[in-house]
């Protein structure tokens, strides 16, 4: 529990020196968006004050904000394109959380727990449409148009993982289609949003793009890293293949494996995937194997990547806050 305390606090202390530079912005932010949040029917207030209150570590918000200083200062529009994805990403949520028929949300009940799936489902609705009028009104056409094409490479990214994992035969190229249309295109349009509200050029905006794809995937493979982990500073080990999720780890073993090893993997998740110790069995297969070892090699070469980029975009002190912040994401331990 000391060390949990411990890391936790080391986690707190770095987020508030990454978010230094951007504070004020920051601040700013959360008053609007609250007050976006708004709405005259008291039920769906009441919800919308939910959310605003479960809010996360304002992740997405910071990219947005770097993404624009490093080519001019925030403006109105670089507070609506923050608020643009917080908006459209949080309708995905709820509509997942039914898809998904889950109970909970970083640890807080989720709506359609609370509220159940009708008015999730139409809450997800509301939030969509505000992002929507909230862009229009303003005449955001290139920022709608960049979130609205990651919104729409999330909902691909779902529905191919669906397909793919139900024969449980993914190759690393669809794994990797699938991660970057699921997860890295939220944060590649929260990077690019911030560019172009900040009037970056065409060139700039898609190397901006680029960086948050990268950032993006590598965040994805480091979430797969933390399933063969340790269950104290991680998410509960096994949980993936619980789930009969492939993720890097395990699809870079099967691979490998002869073919007595990769039918009694397989034949594990498709089969026995909630027998505690077939699924202990699995993991330390990987472990064993060069699984873990692969993907956090593969996980740290995206990071490069991500790192090389804005390397040749601006060598400010900016720049090296946004890379501390790329640090984090990508090295957390939970």
């Amino acid at each position: 529990m000391r060390i949990n305390l411990l890391l936790f606090a080391c986690d707190l202390n770095t987020l508030e020196k990454i978010k230094q530079p951007i504070a004020k912005e920051l601040d700013f932010f959360e008053k609007k968006f609250r007050d976006a949040m708004k709405s005259s029917v008291p039920l769906l207030d009441t919800i919308m004050t939910y959310i605003v209150k479960r809010k996360g570590k304002q992740l997405r918000p910071m990219f947005v904000f770097y993404s624009a200083k490093l080519f001019a200062e925030v403006n109105d529009s670089t507070y609506r394109a923050a608020s643009l994805v917080e908006l459209l990403h949080t309708a995905t949520l709820v509509h997942d959380d039914v898809v998904d028929d889950s109970d909970e949300r970083r640890g807080f009940f989720s709506i359609n727990a609370l509220w159940k799936n009708k008015i999730a489902v139409l809450v997800g609705d509301y939030l969509l449409s505000k992002g929507l009028l909230l862009a229009v009104k303003n005449k955001d056409f290139q920022l709608l148009e960049i979130v609205s094409e990651a919104v729409q490479q999330m909902s691909e990214g779902e529905l191919l993982q669906i397909e793919k994992t139900r024969k449980l035969n993914l190759s690393e190229e669809v794994y990797f289609e699938i991660i970057r249309k699921k997860t890295a295109s939220l944060i590649a349009s929260c990077c690019a949003v911030g560019s172009a509200s900040a009037g970056a050029s065409a060139e700039q905006i898609e190397q901006m793009r680029l960086f948050g794809e990268k950032v993006g995937i590598a965040f994805q493979i480091k979430d797969d890293l933390l399933d063969y982990g340790d269950a104290e500073i991680g998410k509960p080990t096994g949980i993936d293949l619980k789930e009969k999720k492939l993720t890097l780890p395990i699809i870079y073993t099967i691979n490998k494996a002869d073919k007595l090893s990769r039918d009694f993997i397989i034949n594990s998740i498709k089969n026995h995937n909630t027998d505690k110790k077939r699924v202990a069995e699995v993991i330390k297969y990987v472990n064993q194997h060069d699984g873990i070892a692969y993907a956090r090699n593969t996980m740290q070469q995206y990071k490069n990547e991500a790192l090389q980029i804005i390397d040749k975009i601006s060598n400010t002190e900016l720049a090296d806050n946004l890379k501390l912040l790329v640090n984090y994401v990508i090295d957390r331990e939970k």
